[in-house]
């Protein structure tokens, strides 16, 4: 079953499925910056594009590009800049 959710007036869509009794959403964020709440601990790899995020734990922003990932504990929220067009996958742990 996959589970669409759209965040931000639209700028942000995500499509959600779960695989292996894991919960994933795989999306797309148009430039802007958001604040984003977890409840579970998340790792985020970026597909295309860049996100510059910065979590309660980070001094400074920092910049995750194609091919690259970060974690975020669950509880907590992060900050995201985005400049271009940029696709994700979120896996939840």
């Amino acid at each position: 079953m996959l589970t669409v959710n759209s965040y931000f007036e639209d700028k942000v869509k995500s499509i959600g499925f779960v695989q292996k009794n894991n919960s994933i959403s795989v999306g797309v964020m148009l430039p802007g910056n958001y604040t984003f709440g977890t409840n579970a601990a998340e790792k985020m790899s970026v597909i295309t594009g860049a996100l510059t995020i910065k979590r309660s734990t980070d001094a400074d922003w920092v910049v995750f590009s194609s091919g690259e990932d970060f974690s975020v504990e669950g509880n907590s929220s992060f900050d995201v800049k985005v400049e271009v067009e940029t696709a994700y996958l979120c896996e939840y742990l």
